[in-house]
């Protein structure tokens, strides 16, 4: 692949804005950029086969896609991770190698740069001072889990769906991101609860003056307001 290439000069510019390559040198990075590929996903397309991510590694480049686990007797869902551009999986694959039992769905169409874990991992092996990009995301993911954690355990809905969206807000605009157009489901997914109970939520939030709702999307109203209902919430 050479410098000219459209290829290449694609698969440079989106590296170089994903954390884990964001610092390493351009020659290191010329050396991996061969063994990328770009692939396509619609939207709805499911990955349930744990052993892809044992050899396969993702960039995201566009689109959402959620990793969740399901419990196939009651049907029940979890979403451990909304991933967006430039997130990363299955980072505890390519840290182990072991496999991951989690379960991946695109919320809309996807495209994702593409590398085998074994050509990654050589590459680190001969460049371990990159490792440590790799061990500060997979602890930013520990720490995100740890929070998920106790947010059930010691929060009630209202305050897990309310931190959700101060999470999800992009603060320059005061506009809702990643989540505005999730249907109840998947909100209720991220927080551990049913759609019905999220629906039930959303509306009392709209009555409220927190929020709006038109054409099926949510944007934050009042983003004062609901800071102080956030504070008051923690408080009881």
């Amino acid at each position: 692949m050479r410098e000219k290439d459209s290829h290449y000069q694609n698969y440079y510019s989106a590296l170089k804005t994903c954390q884990l390559f964001a610092n390493v040198s351009k020659e290191h990075l010329k050396e991996l950029l061969p063994s990328f590929h770009v692939e396509k996903w619609p939207k709805q397309t499911c990955l349930v086969h744990c052993e892809k991510f044992l050899y396969h590694f993702y960039i995201i480049q566009l689109g959402r896609i959620k990793m969740y686990h399901a419990d196939l007797d009651s049907a029940k869902e979890h979403t451990v991770f909304l991933l967006k551009k430039d997130d990363v999986f299955d980072l505890f694959c390519l840290l182990d190698g072991v496999k991951h039992q989690a379960y991946y769905e695109c919320l809309d169409y996807t495209e994702v740069l593409s590398i085998a874990m074994d050509r990654l991992r050589d590459w680190l092996d001969c460049y371990p001072e990159y490792y440590k990009n790799f061990l500060s995301c997979a602890g930013r993911s520990m720490r995100a889990l740890e929070e998920n954690v106790s947010q059930m355990v010691f929060n009630d809905i209202t305050t897990r769906l309310l931190q959700l969206m101060l999470r999800n807000l992009d603060r320059s605009s005061n506009k809702l991101q990643y989540i505005n157009d999730l249907p109840d489901k998947e909100l209720a997914c991220l927080i551990g609860s049913s759609r019905a109970v999220v629906n039930r939520h959303l509306q009392k939030m709209k009555k409220m003056g927190l929020i709006q709702i038109s054409r099926n999307k949510v944007q934050i109203k009042n983003v004062p307001l609901l800071l102080e209902q956030l504070k008051n919430h923690t408080k009881d």
